[in-house]
């Protein structure tokens, strides 16, 4: 990324056009409209399940009231074979609930009214009382069969035996209750003391002991309502070709399996046999209490009319509202967008997320400003570098063609040396390009690195004496490892000749191997001038040198540093260096031992 100096924003310059609808503000409004449109259609949605909900509820009160109201009309009817009686009944259920309740015949005759001046009745009855013919929706105890079970007709017992069934229910329960079955004892609509309860498992067990099976046993009275039953339903059966059965005191057929016709012809044989003993069917009319219909709940033109009133304003509202906010949330992006059209930091501290992306933008135009100018130092670098040796040539190829120098074998020698320097330096360069393209590639093989220290040592050793430096090696134990035999003596080599160059006279060059069980270690220390703690985490940068001058009294390029580093990286391994002013350097060189010998050609990652 190249910062051009002449790419600075003019004040009249053009703006660049793009879609509308690809407008931040746009968009913005476009999905707050829809969330306010949502939550606009949400608060409506549930206003109006809540008014439904209250509705509900009323009419759950006034239906409460109704089936209160025809609950106990039924149970009148059961137990009653008139409604001569059914006036205070009435009057009372009209303070319950504050309906007025009127009951007719089912030709509209009145039989009883809770009270108040003649009315005129709906045309459609709130409900028809018959004990014998019930809505199991408003009675579920009705059962299928459609008949209240507090209709006991010729079943219902007289004193005594009620009495005599009464003692039997307590002596029975007294008798489970010492052996730890608690119960209680109630009266059946028809009189028959009952138990209930009771575990039916641990109750069977018991039977026998506590009495049970003397309270089963039916009452006189029982015994003829049942036979007559029996008769009717037999008779029932015979007529549609089915076979005669026996009913218990519970109606449940006795000895044999049941079968389809019973049902049918139990429930109208009981309907017989009840119909002198309740209450002729009556038609009853609940009214509100001054004998007008009850309400009904209804949504008025006017308050529909102020409910989209009030929909609408709060929608303008929204809107409204929406667009302020849109704007107001572009407005740092727009600066945002100037500052990267100018080329300059944007001037955003809000703590959001445009906050962050600003941060961001800011953090990415330093670290190109700061990589512009390593950009512009590098180039001028290999610019020195590369002047030096090509200077060298073209003043003594000059001298040479001007006579002042004879073109001998000292002349060639010396344009050969620079030459190489050159070669050198284009070498460095062209595997640093390798490397930062991630094209830097690998042949490993099996190499000893103690045998490859030793080949170096001996090609750094004419460079060594002449430096008057002592270079050896130090190898402990045995250092196999895979990897590539020439970029890893060129590591070495650079490390061996950056140590001899900064070792003075009469001081040490020495090549350390030591292996542990997944790692070669190369050290290569020397007792030179040192490099300063400041100066330590540049050692590696390219073109770096610690003195700052452009002399070449230490001779290097400063690339062999930067080399090493991306060759030990590309075999996956770690270079580090200690060192102390006056006293020396050590360069430590960690590789590891994977396995890859089945690899003929392996790219580096870097």
């Amino acid at each position: 990324m190249t910062r051009s100096p002449g790419r600075s924003a003019q004040p009249g310059a053009q703006q660049p056009s793009f879609p509308r609808r690809r407008s931040l503000v746009v968009r913005l409004t476009g999905v707050s409209l829809l969330i306010a449109l949502a939550s606009i259609a949400a608060t409506a949605w549930l206003a109006v399940q809540t008014t439904t909900r209250a509705i509900q509820q009323e009419q759950g009160q006034a239906l409460s009231g109704d089936a209160t109201i025809y609950t106990e009309l039924l149970g009148f009817a059961a137990a009653n074979h008139t409604w001569d009686q059914v006036g205070p009944r009435l009057r009372a259920l009209s303070e319950q609930t504050g309906r007025r309740v009127v009951l007719t015949t089912l030709d509209r005759r009145v039989l009883g009214d809770s009270g108040g001046a003649p009315v005129t009745l709906p045309v459609k009855a709130t409900a028809s009382v018959d004990p014998l013919h019930v809505d199991p929706v408003l009675l579920p105890e009705a059962g299928t069969s459609g008949i209240d079970p507090r209709a006991a007709g010729p079943f219902r017992l007289p004193p005594a035996e009620h009495e005599e069934t009464t003692a039997l229910a307590t002596k029975a329960a007294a008798c489970l209750a010492s052996v730890g079955l608690p119960s209680q004892v109630r009266d059946s609509p028809s009189g028959r003391a009952q138990l209930t309860g009771l575990d039916p498992l641990s109750a069977r067990y018991f039977a026998g002991k506590c009495g049970l099976f003397d309270l089963a046993v039916p009452t006189p009275t029982e015994q003829v309502a049942l036979a007559a039953l029996n008769e009717a339903v037999n008779r029932c059966l015979e007529s549609q070709g089915a076979e005669s059965v026996k009913l218990g005191l519970d109606l449940e057929v006795l000895g044999v399996p049941e079968q389809r016709p019973i049902q049918g012809c139990l429930d109208a044989a009981r309907r017989e046999q009840l119909t002198p003993y309740v209450a002729p069917p009556a038609l009853l009319f609940t009214l509100g209490p001054g004998g007008s219909p009850l309400p009904t709940f209804t949504l008025s033109r006017e308050n529909l009319t102020r409910i989209l009133a009030v929909t609408g304003g709060v929608l303008v509202l929204a809107v409204a509202l929406t667009a302020l906010v849109a704007r107001r949330l572009s407005r740092p992006l727009r600066a945002l967008t100037e500052a990267a059209k100018q080329d300059r930091p944007a001037p955003v501290k809000s703590r959001d997320e445009v906050g962050y992306l600003a941060a961001a933008f800011n953090d990415l135009t330093a670290r190109r400003e700061r990589i512009e100018e390593q950009r512009k130092a590098m180039v001028s670098d290999i610019a020195h570098e590369l002047r030096n040796p090509l200077n060298v040539i073209r003043g003594r190829l000059e001298a040479a063609e001007d006579g002042h120098l004879p073109f001998d074998r000292a002349l060639t020698a010396s344009l050969l040396e620079e030459t190489v320097l050159l070669q050198h330096i284009v070498d460095d360069l062209q595997d640093l390009a390798a490397a930062d393209a991630g094209q830097l590639r690998l042949h490993p093989e099996a190499v000893d690195a103690a045998e490859l220290a030793g080949h170096v040592a001996a090609a750094h050793a004419d460079r060594a004496a002449a430096a008057g430096v002592t270079l050896t090696v130090e190898a402990l134990g045995e250092a196999a490892l895979t990897a590539d035999p020439v970029r890893l003596r060129q590591v070495v080599g650079n490390l061996v000749t950056n140590a001899i160059r900064h070792t003075p006279p009469g001081g040490r060059v020495t090549i350390r191997i030591s292996s542990t069980v997944d790692a070669v270690t190369l050290a290569v220390a020397d007792t030179g001038t040192g490099i300063a703690a400041e100066d330590r985490p540049h050692v590696f940068d390219r073109f770096w040198r610690a003195e700052k001058s452009r002399n070449r009294q230490t001779g290097g390029s400063g690339l062999g540093l930067a080399i090493v580093r991306h060759l030990v990286a590309a075999h996956g391994g770690t270079v580090d260096v200690e060192s102390e002013v006056d006293v020396g350097s050590t360069f430590t060189v960690r590789l590891p031992k994977p396995d890859l010998s089945g690899a003929d050609e392996v790219p580096a990652s870097l």
